[in-house]
């Protein structure tokens, strides 16, 4: 209880430091660097040697902390390796991983090895303890980053042969690279004690890895009787916390006891256990999404305390002394990426293009990298913080330059379907539908009576009785559905989409105005459920007829208030999303805004996540705000908000209207 009641205002003290250094995160992400550069940078700025907000001490009694977060991205790295998706591309993903397993090691270990005279820690270490020190900075030095090839691929909206290799070969090396940190951590304390080398210290390696797998499989049991069990998120996430936790916990006490019980050490690596657990649950249980939401829940705050922390663990007066040898072991290592990458593409019979491309993809290290430079601290208490400072250099400067490059080479490959840079409307909303029918006409109408500027684009080539029962429309004939018929149609300067034709043509009409428009809202008439997917990965509006007509009944009969808004019954009033282009709200209250009486934000949506809106809700410039008021009081909101020069998305009466 004494260690307890002396932890708790360390640990609060550092909670406080936490929710700082997630602004600063958020400030470098507005200056387009990563996160965690900002928590690490956070982390410096609080740690001993600058602000000494977290002191030495303090450090070493937040040990758990790591011990936690580590356990977290072991599970977050297993559960990247969902088979499933490799099997198509596996060839290529063998052999490339292959290559850089093998050439990132060799060449970067040589080059710590021959700099050890430049090395302060390493300057009067013995030959062996400097091929100790190498052996273990090649295998961190070979690990890659999941977690930021995902974010970019889901960023660049990248798909292709190019891409699934480079998931592939990021997720399977950074688990592979665990196995090898566990090799070579082996054989690193054998060289530092002066052992003898023999077939033996294999053996113990071997038994050490398959304990960690077993144990590991034991674990996966225990995270599956979690997920099992109904309970909130938050009380299933804290046990998967603490069953990581727990993995730190059991090394050390299987280690004693079978030193005693056998006459050896027999020493786990949590890390391995952790990731073969989570890799059990993402291919051999029915819990794998339920598995991945939790870890994409729990991972920003994991991600901010463990860079915080590893921040202030930082020996910055030995930094001062190791940049220039960071950027050469950073570069010698890029030197290595190239090698392996194009050595493994040519073995796998890739294009020359995506082998001399790949490297640029692997730059990037981040958690399983931090966490095994964490490691060699714990286990190698004597220089482990001067190889740390070394080391966590290297991946700073990996999460600067990686990202760019990453999305250089999938825009090179032309593999990546990124969204256009929304253009402003000016003055006019517009929209363009796709299909000329009835329904689109009466649609058109609709939209007309609300203020718009509204084109049916159709391939008809009989459009003289179309005309003549739809003189009030705007109708416009195109041969194709090119980019040019697009904009021939308008859809290049609309803020509304609508496609009203079959799935694959309303499919590309939409991927063109996604990639070479922008455009902020695009609504599709869905005739095939399996075709939902793709078009949810665009942010299409997706109205199925069939379940539209009984979610508008179902709401008819549980909110005919509701309902009748949708519908247009409702009088005046009515429902409409408002973007904030207006400089001079940003950073206003809620309750500070004068609206008019007969109208309620009833959410804002900002940075795509949805908030329920209260009176200290602060405006920021792009919020989109769901406002339901009188057609009058809608139209002052949107013309002060700046709603007419931005982007409004329809109604959602309009939106039901292609139903």
């Amino acid at each position: 209880m004494v260690t307890f009641l002396a932890l708790t205002p360390i640990a609060l003290a550092f909670g406080v430091i936490a929710l700082a250094a997630e602004r600063i995160g958020q400030f470098f992400a507005r200056i387009k660097l990563p996160f965690i550069s900002g928590f690490l940078f956070a982390g410096i700025l609080a740690g001993p040697y600058i602000l000494d907000l977290i002191s030495v001490d303090a450090v070493t009694k937040l040990a758990f902390v790591d011990h936690i977060s580590l356990a977290f991205i072991a599970f977050a790295a297993g559960s990247e390796l969902y088979l499933e998706e490799l099997r198509s591309r596996l060839k290529s993903i063998l052999w490339v991983s292959l290559g850089t397993l093998m050439a990132i090691p060799i060449i970067s270990g040589l080059a710590v090895f021959f700099l050890a005279d430049m090395i302060p820690f390493m300057a009067e270490m013995p030959l062996s303890h400097r091929a100790a020190v190498a052996i273990l900075a090649g295998a961190i030095l070979a690990a890659l980053s999941p977690s930021s090839a995902i974010a970019l691929v889901n960023e660049l909206r990248a798909r292709g042969p190019f891409t699934q290799t480079v998931l592939g070969v990021t997720m399977i090396l950074d688990i592979v690279v665990i196995i090898l940190f566990a090799i070579s951590s082996s054989i690193a304390d054998t060289l530092f004690k002066s052992l003898a080398f023999d077939i033996h210290i294999l053996l113990h390696v071997g038994a050490e890895i398959l304990g960690s797998v077993i144990f590991g499989v034991v674990l996966g049991g225990f995270l599956h009787g979690v997920l099992s069990v109904r309970g909130s998120r938050i009380m299933k996430i804290a046990l998967i916390l603490g069953a990581g936790l727990g993995a730190f916990l059991i090394a050390p006490i299987v280690r004693e006891a079978s030193l005693h019980s056998v006459g050896f050490e027999l020493e786990l690596e949590p890390l391995l256990i952790c990731m073969v657990a989570s890799f059990a649950i993402t291919n051999y249980s029915q819990h794998r999404e339920e598995f991945l939401h939790l870890i994409h829940d729990a991972g920003p705050l994991v991600y901010i305390a463990f860079f915080t922390l590893t921040g202030a663990s930082l020996a910055l007066d030995l930094l001062a002394d190791m940049w220039l040898i960071a950027l050469i072991i950073f570069a010698v290592r890029a030197v290595g990426i190239f090698v392996g990458s194009f050595m493994g593409g040519t073995m796998a019979g890739d294009s020359s293009g995506h082998n001399r491309t790949a490297w640029l993809t692997f730059v990037t290290m981040a958690g399983v990298a931090l966490g095994l430079t964490k490691n060699v601290m714990v286990g190698f208490p004597g220089w482990g913080s001067a190889f740390a400072t070394m080391i966590i250099s290297v991946i700073v400067l990996s999460q600067i330059v990686g990202p760019p490059l990453f999305k250089l080479a999938i825009n090179f490959v032309g593999e990546a379907h990124q969204r256009t840079p929304t253009p402003h409307a000016h003055g006019v909303r517009s929209a363009a539908i796709f299909g000329l029918e009835t329904q689109s006409a009466a649609l058109a109408r609709q939209l007309q009576s609300n203020g718009w500027e509204v084109r049916i684009a159709t391939l008809r080539t009989d459009l003289d009785k179309w005309q003549r029962k739809n003189a009030d429309v705007t109708i416009v004939q195109i041969p194709d559905l090119s980019l040019d018929s697009l904009r021939l149609a308008g859809a290049d300067k609309a803020e509304a989409i609508v496609a009203m034709l079959s799935d694959d043509e309303n499919f590309q009409v939409c991927e063109l105005a996604y990639e070479n428009f922008g455009t902020v809202t695009m609504v599709t008439r869905l005739q095939n459920r399996k075709d939902y997917d793709r078009f949810n990965e665009l942010g299409a509006v997706i109205v199925e007829p069939a379940n539209a007509l009984v979610g508008l009944l179902d709401h008819s009969v549980r909110s005919p208030r509701a309902a009748s808004l949708l519908m247009g019954s409702e009088g005046k009033r009515d429902i409409v999303e408002i973007e904030v282009q207006n400089p001079s709200l940003h950073g206003s209250l809620l309750r500070d805004l004068r609206l008019p009486l007969d109208t309620t934000v009833l959410s804002i949506q900002r940075n795509g996540n949805m908030l329920i809106s209260h009176g200290y809700t602060r405006l920021e410039r792009g919020d989109r705000l769901t406002v339901l008021g009188s057609e009058d009081s809608l139209d002052e909101i949107m013309v002060r908000f700046g709603g007419w020069e931005s982007e409004p998305a329809p109604t959602l009466r309009e939106e039901f209207a292609g139903a």
